[in-house]
């Protein structure tokens, strides 16, 4: 499953039985870090991407006119394309804005240029998808964040396309529902522990440090977990990472 966010970027995560996929490098600055964080591909394309036409190519983003949408989009009275425009004067999305006028972006910007550039940002968007992927079979898309609404409803490479109830608010949404988890490795030796017995030690010393982090007992489950072997040191040795996660205690 996918997970398809919007902000000044579009960002793409993977979600495994729920959980975010978790980067294998993270870079910093372009310095390669042990930080876990999610897999997750951002694009220069959001709400306020600029929309050119340069030598008779359609350029959309990255740079963006941001926060200034509702002064300098055409739909406002502005005199700037973006996206967000480009998506209202084809008709698929809407916007609860009494200053926002449809019908400026729709007389305003030239149907050839809409066409094109509409086409441009829904192959940016699913060739990002394609990037996330790691199985050819098609997933299932969800979109949240304010400009979900301008993706159409059928994208290449998607079983299905979902925009949730109260898609733009995700962020709150999952600020105040988020799980509190802890994650642990450890290294055995399956000479000397075995693995089960391995496998149960990493987990309750995860629990133990979600419930310091401030999760439920009552609601702690074990989310990953994960094997590796280390075959360049003696003993039989594995390297095993545990998640376990739970309600915020209230």
């Amino acid at each position: 499953m996918l997970k398809v966010a919007r902000g000044a970027t579009t960002n793409i995560g993977a979600l495994v039985n729920g959980y975010p996929r978790e980067a294998l490098e993270v870079e910093i600055g372009g310095v390669r870090t042990n930080i876990r964080a999610p897999d997750v591909i951002a694009i220069g394309l959001a709400g306020g991407s600029i929309v050119e036409v340069k030598d008779g190519d359609i350029k959309v983003g990255p740079v963006s006119v941001g926060y200034r949408l509702i002064y300098e989009g055409i739909a406002w009275g502005g005199n700037t394309i973006t996206a967000t425009d480009i998506a209202l004067a084809k008709g698929v999305m809407r916007i609860d804005d009494p200053r926002c006028n449809p019908e400026l972006a729709r007389s305003k910007i030239p149907s050839w240029l809409v066409e094109r550039a509409y086409a441009k940002m829904v192959d940016m968007l699913e060739d990002a998808l394609d990037r996330i992927k790691t199985r050819p079979e098609p997933e299932t898309v969800i979109l949240v964040g304010g400009g979900s609404a301008m993706w159409p409803r059928t994208l290449r490479g998607a079983r299905e396309v979902i925009r949730p109830e109260h898609a733009q608010y995700a962020n709150a949404v999952g600020a105040a529902t988020a799980l509190v988890g802890a994650t642990v490795e450890k290294a055995y030796s399956y000479e000397q522990v075995s693995r089960d017995k391995a496998i149960q030690d990493a987990s309750e010393e995860a629990k133990k440090r979600a419930i310091e982090a401030g999760a439920d007992p009552s609601t702690i489950e074990v989310a990953e977990v994960e094997e590796i072997a280390m075959p360049y040191l003696p003993g039989n040795a594995v390297k095993i990472r545990v998640k376990a996660v739970g309600k915020l205690k209230l």
